[in-house]
């Protein structure tokens, strides 16, 4: 069997087409219908923190971006969306780009990160369901997961998601 190679690399403006080709791709064209998008609206993405992976020949075959939110007024990653070509998954791929952002947010001093997904696949990464943590509507509590990145980083900390509007803070 052959190894494929992938390589990590901070996304850069000139990728923005083609990761955004990739997440139409993957999730549809109305992807910016969901919940999670009205938390990104005019927040830059966390530029540290947006990576591609790509293979020997340069094709893109997966790619990842963070948006700063706050949770009772605590600086809160939120992981995602997190995208792989269909004809790369299985790869282990979107496993190289989570553990790149954990490292790399835990790097930058962020004491904590959420997503929206589901806990079988995510618990191998240590991310559990948050109670208490409310994305906006109608995103499914079950799939409200965490992940601290401190000791004791999620503890207290409960209420609304709601938008920030400054990435550079890691509260």
């Amino acid at each position: 069997m052959q190894r494929i190679s992938i390589q990590l690399a901070r996304e850069t403006p000139d990728d923005w087409w083609e990761v955004e080709a990739l997440y139409d791709l993957c999730f549809a064209p109305g992807r910016t219908a969901l919940s999670s998008y009205r938390l990104r609206e005019d927040v830059p993405p966390i530029a540290e923190l947006c990576w591609t992976a790509r293979d020997g020949e340069d094709v893109l075959a997966g790619v990842v971006r963070c948006w700063p939110v706050k949770v009772a007024n605590q600086a809160t990653i939120l992981l995602g969306p997190i995208a792989v070509h269909p004809t790369r998954q299985g790869e282990g791929i979107a496993a190289l780009l989570i553990y790149k952002i954990i490292e790399a947010a835990s790097d930058l001093g962020w004491p904590r990160v959420l997503l929206v997904g589901d806990a079988p696949y995510y618990q191998r990464f240590g991310f559990q369901r948050l109670d208490g943590v409310e994305m906006p509507p109608p995103t499914n509590p079950d799939r409200v997961l965490g992940l601290a990145l401190k000791d004791a980083a999620w503890d207290g900390v409960h209420g609304p998601v709601c938008k920030a509007s400054d990435c550079n803070s890691t509260g």
